[in-house]
């Protein structure tokens, strides 16, 4: 009799999920993003929301929850209900290296459904124009020469300039002394300022300033220059071999978010990404759009886990953590 009644209980709430799944959405989304607005993973969600508005009928509200290089911001999501009307935007640093640095209270994979695999960044080496150097060779000999460590401005520890800067130290030689930011806008606008000398940047947040000629560039972290920007080497062109790293975002969902939510919310995220004149506006902000292929989320899945084997060896052999 209980196993009858336990059967009953468990077809009403399926029925129930599929209504749900089937009015989804009935209201606005919030998307969780986990830094400051105006950075370069702000401007990329607002780009994707405005254009996913048009497919869900819904209007898709940017929320920027900031601290602690991101983990705030998830946590806001995991916590939130699994209706599909939360989603949580992050990235390399967010949710993959953010499990080595911060004693989370939260699993980055068993808490969180993956959604789709966004466009990546590589990331650029950029400093205030009163540095000296014309190249990256004359960078780096001018970061040595320093009396004391220079300066480099991050998103917070285990952020993706955080990341990137450790990286940058490893294969340089060189030492930094790194002052964290709630995100990588405010820390380039110091730069511009001249307050800090170097950002291991997202290529999407630098390279409009790099255009105006408010700061200076010196390598990307790809193995080929990027279309947008032809004229900036790569790091290996540049002289320094091995230093490649590619910051790729992507949007989840808490667990349990019914599947067909997650596929209605992929196929807006799709559809966004195919639009040409969305593809138009990432790829002149340096960004490389995610093949075809990989638009599901079971590559974003597969690819934060493969990161996290990569990566987490790597941030705990460089003592990167915050209690």
């Amino acid at each position: 009799m209980k196993k009858a009644i336990l059967a009953g209980l468990i077809g009403v709430l399926a029925v129930a999920g599929a209504a749900r799944a089937d009015d989804y959405p009935s209201h606005p989304i919030t998307v969780i993003v986990p830094f400051a607005a105006g950075g370069p993973s702000d401007a990329m969600a607002r780009v994707l929301a405005e254009r996913m508005r048009v497919t869900l009928g819904q209007p898709l509200v940017i929320e920027n929850v900031t601290g602690a290089g991101g983990s705030i911001g998830v946590g806001r999501a995991v916590q939130s209900a699994p209706d599909g009307y939360t989603i949580s935007f992050g990235h390399l640093g967010t949710h993959v290296a953010n499990g080595a640095v911060y004693k989370l209270k939260y699993d980055l994979v068993a808490d969180l459904e993956p959604v789709v695999l966004l466009p990546s960044n590589p990331m650029i080496v950029v400093s205030k124009n009163a540095v000296p150097a014309t190249s990256l060779k004359e960078l780096i000999e001018w970061l040595k020469s320093r009396p004391s460590p220079p300066t480099a401005g991050t998103a917070g520890a285990g952020s993706g300039s955080h990341i990137a800067g450790v990286y940058f130290e490893s294969v340089s030689g060189i030492k930094l002394q790194y002052v964290p930011y709630r995100g990588t806008a405010p820390a380039l606008n110091d730069l511009i300022a001249g307050q800090i000398d170097v950002i291991i940047d997202q290529t999407s947040n630098s390279i409009n300033q790099v255009r105006a000629g408010t700061i200076r560039a010196y390598a990307i972290t790809d193995d080929k220059r990027l279309s947008s920007a032809p004229d900036i080497p790569t790091a290996a062109e540049a002289g320094l071999k091995g230093f490649n790293m590619t910051l790729w975002s992507g949007l989840w969902v808490p667990k349990g978010t019914p599947k067909e939510i997650v596929t209605k919310l992929n196929a807006a995220a799709v559809e966004a990404l195919n639009d040409p004149a969305v593809k138009k506006q990432l790829e002149s902000q340096g960004l490389e759009m995610t093949p075809k292929d990989q638009l599901t989320p079971e590559a974003l899945g597969a690819r934060q886990k493969a990161e996290i084997a990569k990566w987490w060896p790597i941030i705990k052999a460089a003592n990167i953590k915050v209690d």
